[in-house]
């Protein structure tokens, strides 16, 4: 088990303490105040360092209207955002006079379900940041991002922009992988840090409940995590007898947890800005210092910002570099497709060449299994070891899509072909029949360098319990990933399925015009076996003619003829009778798809006899022609018309193609033991 799946599963048996709600803590941090006020702009709620801030005491202010503390004309614009029935934040400039003299803030506003949040900065003067000084910082840092189409350049630009527009130590852009676990792909410090660039954290390091919290609020700022927090009062909502959701609130205290995690690493001051694609969390930019460090909220918002822009231009940047590959697969796809629907042969179609069907999803090796044949492509295990995977596949792959890039972990058989099958990606055409489609991704050992190890954030109490803590080193630690294939990308498993696809359409389309053609088949044979009828019941007319003739002559007309004479006519006769019975075959033959066979008790003998003297008779020189049969045919069950004709035919071609100075033809059977005596022919 990898490292990040061996914490994953550590992780899965935290009891909800461990899972602290950090969205409802209770307490903001001390460089601001936080004011909770009803719909109706009714102070409910206040932080306790209001004395600092406004020379008035918490008490003082519970249960004030707003107007006790602000100005009508701000009073007004914040009613003027209650009105639009927005979750969204609102900034805005005032003034509050004290004791001290006037003093001015940035407000904050935003509502929750049970109250309004306004939470104030305290700042030098009234004056907003201009849009000249805002394009000024932000502008170029924009431009130069644009210009960078290399994804590794980009995401090093990105850092120092914001190093040199917040003036952190160190600003990292940090990643997201499939279990949650990051690594820093982009990185600018201060010369003398160490370099965290290319270093991987567990999931732990940033838990769930921290990462939601970072898809709702967009940017994270602590510029002391010494400070003490300052706890509300009340601590819960009067409304609602619950602590005051937090969530977005840019004042919110920061967890003990993570103050300490931070304070390990030499950190004092953060600032955290989050990276969206497809409304998912994709990763952070981490601005870190090593001692307190604050920032005006407008740089803060000019910060965020720039976030937002980098993340439209990542989701360009990475979607870029894929796009190539992905278009490769489409062209190669298409040509794959359109090759298997003119192919008469399906597998040959699919292997051949070979190349092309491990291409469609960056494999190393395939497999295509029709039933019980399995064809072999590229590198990939034995015969019997694919078959027993197969088999395996059969009882344990119920979708029609399975994708592992750890094949080993799940199937520990696969171990003993592990160079050559450690991810497997396999493809169902059929629910009916065995027909699959396996492609082969051999081992990748994998060095991972560990950010410290990360085994120390968990700790595994007496009891069994397991509770997370903050890690306290963070020196590099290296691990070692085995029974790993590399990752199947989405557009490779896309590629699959559009293979499926096309396949079922193909096959549809074949069956189509199969159905098409039997149609067509079934009317010919119709149309042949109406002219079939036709044409035999027309030919007895002048047949009977011909028979009646003839034997009108041998009975009149005998006595004036010579021999030779009335050879000929007897033949004529023969042959009239000889006919009928082919007729009346043909008649049968057109009648076959509608009729039974009309069987009977025949004496072959007999029935030969009739044949050889139509032969006979028929030919000129059938005084040359030697029939010899060494014993007598048995009598059977069959229809003496066909079997006639089978005869016939089989002594015709026998004497046609014989080359040999002495023609004979040796009729005769094998008898129930085996014994020789048929079909042997000089």
């Amino acid at each position: 088990m990898s490292q990040p799946e061996d914490i994953a599963a550590k992780t899965n048996s935290l009891t909800n303490h461990d899972f602290k709600p950090i969205h409802i803590p209770g307490s903001i941090q001390p460089h601001g105040l936080l004011l909770a006020l009803s719909t109706e702009l009714e102070i409910l709620q206040v932080s306790k360092n209001t004395q600092e801030y406004l020379s008035k005491e918490p008490e003082d202010l519970l249960g004030q209207p707003l107007s006790y503390l602000f100005d009508a004309q701000q009073v007004e614009a914040i009613e003027q955002y209650l009105v639009k029935k927005t979750s969204s934040i609102n900034v805005f400039k005032v003034s509050i006079m004290t004791v001290n003299g006037e003093r001015y803030f940035d407000g904050i506003v935003h509502r929750i379900e049970a109250a309004v949040i306004l939470e104030l900065e305290p700042t030098d003067s009234s004056s907003e940041l201009s849009f000249l000084s805002f394009q000024a910082l932000a502008g170029e840092a924009i431009a130069n991002m644009q210009n960078t189409s290399n994804l590794t350049e980009f995401l090093h630009l990105i850092t120092e922009e914001l190093r040199e527009i917040t003036g952190f130590d160190r600003v990292m852009v940090y990643q997201f992988d499939r279990q949650q676990a990051g690594s820093v792909i982009g990185e600018a410090k201060r010369e003398d840090l160490s370099p965290y660039l290319g270093l991987h954290y567990p999931a732990t390091d940033i838990p769930q409940q921290s990462r939601e919290l970072y898809k709702r609020c967009l940017l994270r700022f602590v510029p002391d995590l010494t400070a003490q927090p300052v706890k509300l009062v009340p601590i819960d909502n009067p409304i609602t007898q619950q602590p005051l959701d937090l969530s977005l609130s840019i004042l919110r205290s920061c967890d003990s947890c993570c103050a300490e995690y931070h304070q390990n690493m030499g950190v004092r001051a953060f600032l955290v800005i989050s990276l969206l694609q497809k409304q998912q969390l994709w990763g952070l930019i981490a601005c870190h210092h090593e001692t307190p460090k604050h920032i005006p909220y407008e740089m803060r918002n000019i910060c965020e910002f720039l976030g937002r822009i980098v993340s439209l231009e990542l989701a360009h940047k990475v979607s870029q570099s894929e796009l190539d590959y992905k278009v490769k697969l489409k062209s190669l796809q298409s040509e794959f497709i359109e090759s298997i629907s003119q192919a008469d042969n399906f597998i040959d179609a699919l292997i051949k060449p070979e190349i092309r069907l491990l291409d469609l999803v960056g494999a190393s090796g395939a497999v295509v299994c029709l039933n019980d044949e399995i064809t072999l492509v590229g590198a990939t295990p034995d015969i019997e070891r694919v078959q027993a995977l197969i088999e395996w596949a059969d009882t344990h792959v119920n979708d029609n899509l399975f994708v592992s890039d750890s094949l080993p972990k799940l199937y520990p058989e696969a171990i003993a072909f592990k160079q050559t099958a450690s991810g497997l990606l396999l493809l169902r055409i059929s629910q009916v029949l065995r027909y699959y489609i396996l492609w082969f991704r051999p081992e990748v050992i994998q060095t991972v360098n560990w950010a410290g190890n990360p085994n120390e954030s968990i700790q595994v109490e007496a009891d069994g319990s397991v509770t997370l803590c903050p890690r306290k080193s963070f020196e590099s630690w290296q691990e070692s990933v085995q029974l790993t294939s590399l990752p199947w990308k989405q557009c490779e498993i896309d590629s699959a399925l559009a293979l499926k696809n096309a396949i079922v359409g193909i096959v549809l389309s074949k069956a189509d015009e199969l159905a098409k053609i039997n149609l067509e088949l079934e009317r010919s044979n119709r149309e042949l076996a109406s002219f079939a009828y036709a044409a035999s019941h027309d030919l007895k007319e002048p047949l009977r003619g011909i028979y009646n003739f003839s034997t009108v002559l041998l009975e009149d007309y005998g006595e004036i003829l010579d021999d030779d004479g009335v050879d000929y006519l007897q033949t004529v006769v023969s042959l009239s009778v000889r006919m009928e019975t082919l007729i009346n075959a043909l008649l049968r033959l057109s009648q076959l798809g509608q009729a039974q066979l009309r069987k009977q008790e025949i004496n072959l003998n007999e029935l030969l006899k009739q044949v050889i003297d139509v032969f006979h008779a028929s030919r000129q020189d059938s005084e040359l022609i030697d029939i010899r049969i060494p014993r007598p045919l048995p009598t059977v069950q069959c229809d003496p018309v066909l079997v006639n004709e089978v005869f016939s035919n089989l002594i015709g071609n026998a004497l046609k193609y014989n080359d040999k100075a002495e023609l004979w033809v040796e009729i005769g059977y094998l008898g129930e033991q085996g014994s020789r005596g048929a079909g042997e022919q000089g």
